[in-house]
């Protein structure tokens, strides 16, 4: 079952042809599960119901400052670059601390989930506890952490990363389904 996407990362990233580097770093592939508070309405949060759905995820305070501000941005704007593949990306705060983030927040990254998660099973499925909030993470339709982007990075070349994912996984879905129709 997770052989389609395994094969599009292999395809995507060992590609041998020059240009074809990938901006965001391979992570080793593992799933992402746990519960969380959605901030928005007061219901259980799962990881799972964002199945089938490639996920931007980040890990900030509840105060979220610039930097913050900043990672939440270029999430919206890469996921919006993507057209009409954007309902394809789901958006992910993962709020590490018990702060509740201002309503301008809520309002200016709205159809994002705003997920307090701090003690829980999805953060410690993050690496890297000290420099989390460093990081935008990708998570593939199947739950798994498979990518990270730099601190500071460049929504370009985010976008570039995604896009060629995105195209490789609906190839392989198609294959997939052509597959079953035999």
């Amino acid at each position: 079952m997770c052989a389609p996407f395994i094969a599009s990362y292999l395809l995507y990233f060992w590609e041998v042809r020059p240009g074809s580097i990938n901006y965001g770093e391979l992570l080793e592939v593992k799933p992402v599960s746990g519960t969380g508070l959605n901030q928005l309405d007061n219901t259980i949060f799962r990881m799972r119901q964002l199945r089938g759905k490639w996920v931007l995820l980040t890990v900030d305070s509840g105060k979220c400052d610039e930097q913050c501000r900043k990672k939440l941005y270029y999430m919206r704007q890469v996921r919006l670059v993507q057209n009409k593949e954007m309902n394809r990306i789901e958006r992910v705060w993962l709020i590490d601390d018990g702060e509740t983030p201002a309503p301008k927040i809520l309002d200016d990254f709205k159809d994002s989930w705003f997920i307090s998660a701090k003690d829980s099973e999805i953060l410690a499925s993050i690496p890297g506890k000290e420099s989390q909030r460093d990081h935008i993470y990708l998570i593939d339709p199947m739950g798994n952490l498979m990518m990270r982007f730099p601190k500071d990075p460049d929504p370009t070349k985010m976008a570039k990363d995604l896009k060629r994912l995105l195209q490789v996984s609906q190839m392989e879905h198609a294959m997939g389904s052509a597959d079953m129709k035999h």
